[in-house]
């Protein structure tokens, strides 16, 4: 079986970000070479309620059963 674990090596421990299906397995570890070894929070701005209204619009028949289905009905 081959399974892909996301996780974080920090102080010579790696730390899974879930936990394995198996109680015991070899395990080949890859390193991906990351320019910030810290994470960086980023201050996303502020999302405004409603900012989307009026973009999408249904038909008034938006319910009505469809033509192509009317031989199942």
């Amino acid at each position: 079986m081959l399974t892909t674990v996301k996780g974080t090596y920090r102080n010579g421990k790696v730390t899974l970000e879930e936990p394995l299906p198996v109680s015991f397995a070899n395990v080949i570890v890859t390193v991906l070479e990351d320019e910030t070894s810290e994470h960086k929070s980023v201050a996303l701005p502020k999302r405004k309620f409603g900012i989307m209204k009026g973009s999408v619009k249904l038909p008034d028949d938006f319910n009505d059963p469809l033509d192509d289905l009317n031989e199942y009905l």
